[in-house]
């Protein structure tokens, strides 16, 4: 059993409410828009992190991860890319991606809109956990946690912290 810390679209900046939210997790993942190597460093500290760089990410973020991630966690084949869409309207490279890989689980961010989706068509679950950072239009910072237990993806739950 894992406990993944999940977010996205920091744009260089961690909600202090972030590292309590996370501080039971094993995991941090990072959907892209980190903004700098110091907010990679900071949650590093918190969790080991595993993330993948965005489109307002700049070459020392994108020497440091990729464009994209698939890797297993307890059994759950997991592909996390920052510019990916939604069941019924993915992005061509994601349903590329998602079409190679048969992820059960799908991760994006980008859109800063907090969405947890299940798509038939490619039997997987769709989490995109909106935007933690201050940047944007969105009026409420988001991360999720959740628990991977053998094939099960359980007890997801929101942090919403009101922007201001």
């Amino acid at each position: 059993m894992k406990r993944i810390g999940l977010l996205s679209d920091t744009h260089g900046f961690i909600h202090p409410r972030v590292s309590v939210f996370f501080k039971d997790c094993d995991e941090i993942w990072h959907a892209g828009d980190i903004g700098n190597m110091e907010t990679a460093r900071r949650l590093s500290e918190i969790k080991p992190l595993r993330a993948v760089y965005g489109n307002i990410d700049g070459n020392d973020i994108r020497i440091s991860y990729k464009e994209y991630e698939v890797f297993e966690c307890e059994g759950v084949r997991v592909l996390i890319i920052h510019i990916g869409g939604y069941p019924g309207r993915y992005t061509s490279r994601a349903r590329q991606l998602i079409e190679r890989y048969k992820p059960k689980l799908f991760i994006s961010g980008h859109s800063h809109i907090l969405k947890v989706m299940p798509d038939k068509k490619y039997n997987l679950l769709h989490i995109n956990p909106g935007a933690a950072g201050k940047q944007g239009l969105h009026q409420v910072i988001t991360a999720v946690r959740f628990v991977i237990d053998g094939p099960e993806i359980k007890d997801l739950e929101v942090l919403e912290v009101e922007r201001r």
